[in-house]
């Protein structure tokens, strides 16, 4: 959280840009996908600039050349869609919990790709964001979720468990689910220091839907955290290349 505090107070004469965030969101018959996402990523190369972070990519080799797809990554804290978001070239979106999505900055790095705030207790409103999901990746959006639909604040690269109902809007979209695997990520915001902090994020060979279309939600979960286990070990142990061919 001090480095959190660190960012916002470095940056408070851009404030500028939170306003012209906002527009931007309200206006995309204006500004391009591209041009939002890019934008995003400037504020992001901001931040991480004020906020002493690295963030470093590998297995961009992995990700599907064309159409709409579904990253499903490990979730540590606040930087992690920022984390992934650095490493993708491409637009790409996120789901996100409601009730985190609102705080400073948050809301307009939300809005401006167009995430998808998901109420985690109204299974309604969850069964709406599901089928909106599946009609844009159709569409050959990207979208990057977290499917342990959560976060614990603590030191470490422990892997939550994932619910398999994350996985529905990829399995109906008959989408290639990509793993990702994201480490240190939660040093950025959990640690109390300043000191600089590097990230890594990891992205493993997709499982295309001829993999996994009769296969259930519970067993792609399975199979998908247990290749992001092994990745996040590996890497830990400095094997980079071992990570991303999980």
């Amino acid at each position: 959280m001090l480095r959190f505090i660190y960012v916002i107070a470095g940056n408070l004469y851009r404030a500028w840009m939170i306003p012209k965030m906002g527009y931007y969101s309200r206006h995309p018959e204006k500004y391009s996908e591209q041009f939002r996402y890019e934008y995003d990523r400037y504020a992001i190369n901001l931040m991480k600039k004020t906020g002493r972070i690295t963030t470093e990519g590998f297995g961009m080799e992995n990700l599907p050349k064309e159409g709409g797809y579904v990253m499903f990554s490990n979730h540590q804290g606040k930087y992690d869609a920022l984390g992934i978001m650095h490493t993708h070239d491409k637009p790409c979106s996120v789901v996100m919990d409601d009730a985190r999505s609102h705080g400073p900055l948050v809301k307009q790095f939300i809005d401006l790709v167009e995430g998808k705030r998901l109420k985690i207790d109204n299974l309604k409103q969850a069964a709406g964001i599901i089928k909106e999901v599946t009609r844009e990746v159709k569409e050959g959006r990207k979208f990057i979720i977290f499917p342990s639909g959560g976060y614990e604040h603590r030191n470490g690269n422990y892997v939550d468990e994932f619910k398999p109902g994350a996985f529905k809007s990829a399995m109906k979209a008959k989408a290639p689910i990509v793993p990702v695997a994201i480490v240190d990520s939660w040093k950025v915001f959990d640690l109390w220091s300043l000191r600089k902090v590097k990230t890594e994020v990891f992205y493993l060979k997709p499982m295309l839907y001829d993999e996994y279309k009769d296969k259930k939600s519970v067993e792609i979960s399975s199979i998908i955290h247990k290749r992001i286990c092994a990745a996040v070990e590996l890497a830990q142990n400095g094997d980079f290349l071992g990570a991303v061919l999980q």
